[in-house]
């Protein structure tokens, strides 16, 4: 909330007098407007699960704090009327009055909501510096803030009595709130737009809504915008790494896997998923693993099927902090797995992504159809996440083991739908409002076995993936 200046407090003071006024009311302009307020709900589900810990900074009388079901609720706004609203309508939450700066809070949080309150704020800095306060590398800040294109449609609405009238102080743009967060050593994640319809007229509300306001270009006409971005701290300390190495027909590869990786970490482990070969891949392993027992070699026999289910069982079984997955192809190098180590120990990212579409290819790594391929649904799920993906089917990603077992406790919301591993953990990284970097590699070429893609069976997977996505990311 605003910072304790003299100006500061002079504002803060005709906020808290205007939505004094009004607190009595604020549930009738609800009502009137419920259809927009559970759209918003909806979105603000979609981006926080149930049961974390959030702080709403100017939260009103709590409603969307509460339709959010947290562990931990905390609320503060500057009208002491509206907080003495929350407090009785919702006791199992609790509400501040006054700043955040001023206020006695207790975090750290989850998740920060700040719903329209950039917009009366006199101090922005301060307030996001503070914010940071409360926070954890892990802590995600959701920043929504109204498009300047309506601002004379939101001003008509108040004249009509359609809408809760707001003292809006700052019309701020995209560019305008980066540099906020630039300046209080805070990063955008990805960026959302929505509500292009903001009042129930069947058909046209759901395909506005729901359609016409998620598409490219279109979505610059809508209403409300979020951001959702983290706080960044300075690097922790080394972290110990697990290594999967999914390996079907790939006996050829197994020794040079261990021999040309790096020591790297505080401590490594392998983590071998050997999926019903015919080359003799399994005994292969057993046999690498007793020639190099200081490289700490596990292996397992996959019952289920695919590269996915491959990685979720190597998953499963590491107890590494952080997790990565090496093909055993190696078409990826071995020897470039620290320069992801350091990407993730370094915060330069939470999930890293694999590319293999900015250097030059040796001449059979990758085929023709294979790369146009690539490419084409790389510009497609940059659009569907939110966030800059150039290649989504690198094999080799990188996380920490805490938040993909986050991604494996919400992988209900999508279902086991993906045979390859890469989009499960994509989408599942998207939901959680991960900052996913990708970091360029030289792709190889084979030196044993063959591709295991088939090209026009997958690439229809893919497709009917994409659509699933659309429906479950994007179409919400």
């Amino acid at each position: 909330m605003t910072h304790d200046t003299r100006n500061g407090r002079n504002i803060s003071d005709r906020i808290a007098q205007h939505y004094d006024k009004l607190a009595e009311k604020r549930d009738a302009f609800i009502e009137k407007n419920q259809y927009y307020y559970d759209l918003l709900v909806q979105y603000y589900s979609y981006m926080i699960p149930a049961g974390k810990r959030i702080l709403e900074i100017g939260c009103g009388t709590g409603y969307l704090l509460n339709a959010l079901q947290p562990c931990k609720g905390v609320g503060i706004d500057l009208s002491g009327q509206m907080i003495l609203t929350a407090a009785k309508r919702y006791p199992n939450l609790e509400f501040h009055h006054g700043t955040l700066n001023g206020s006695n809070i207790a975090g750290p949080f989850d998740y920060v909501i700040l719903s329209g309150t950039l917009h009366e704020e006199a101090d922005i800095i301060a307030l996001l510096k503070d914010i940071s306060k409360v926070s954890t590398p892990q802590t995600r800040i959701i920043i929504e803030y109204y498009s300047y294109l309506w601002q004379v449609i939101l001003k008509t609405g108040e004249r009509l009595g359609l809408k809760m009238p707001q003292p809006l102080l700052n019309w701020l743009t995209h560019t305008d709130i980066k540099n906020f967060l630039h300046l209080c050593q805070i990063e955008p994640v990805r960026m959302e737009r929505k509500v292009l319809f903001p009042v129930h007229f069947p058909v046209l509300s759901f395909l506005f809504n729901r359609v016409i306001a998620n598409l490219p270009f279109l979505n610059a006409l809508t209403l409300n915008h979020f951001i959702i971005a983290r706080p960044l701290f300075d690097p922790a300390q080394e972290h110990s790494v697990s290594m999967i190495v999914p390996a079907r027909n790939e006996k050829g590869n197994i020794e040079a896997a261990i021999q040309r990786t790096p020591v790297f970490g505080s401590r490594q482990e392998f983590i071998f998923i050997e999926g019903g070969s015919k080359d003799g891949t399994y005994e292969e392993i057993e046999r690498v693993a007793a020639a190099y027992p200081q490289r700490n070699i596990r292996y397992f026999k996959q019952n289920g099927h695919g590269k996915g289910d491959a990685v979720r069982l190597g998953f499963s079984k590491a107890t590494g902090d952080i997790l990565m997955i090496l093909d055993a192809d190696l078409t990826v190098a071995p020897e470039d797995l620290p320069r992801f180590y350091d990407a993730i120990k370094e915060n330069k990212g939470e999930f890293i992504n694999g590319c293999r579409l900015v250097y030059p290819m040796e001449k059979e790594a990758m085929r023709f159809l294979n790369l146009v391929a690539n490419k084409f649904f790389g510009i497609l799920f940059s659009w569907l996440v939110g966030q800059k993906l150039k290649d989504t089917l690198c094999g080799t990603k990188v996380l920490f083991r805490t938040q993909y077992e986050e991604i494996a406790r919400n992988r209900d919301y999508f279902g086991d739908f993906d045979p390859f591993g890469d989009f499960d953990l994509i989408f599942g990284a998207s939901k959680l409002n991960l900052k996913i970097t990708e970091l360029p590699i030289r792709y190889k070429e084979r030196t044993y076995g063959s591709t295991q893609i088939r090209r026009f069976y997958h690439g229809l997977l893919l497709f009917k993936m994409c659509w699933f996505a659309c429906r479950k990311i994007k179409f919400i």
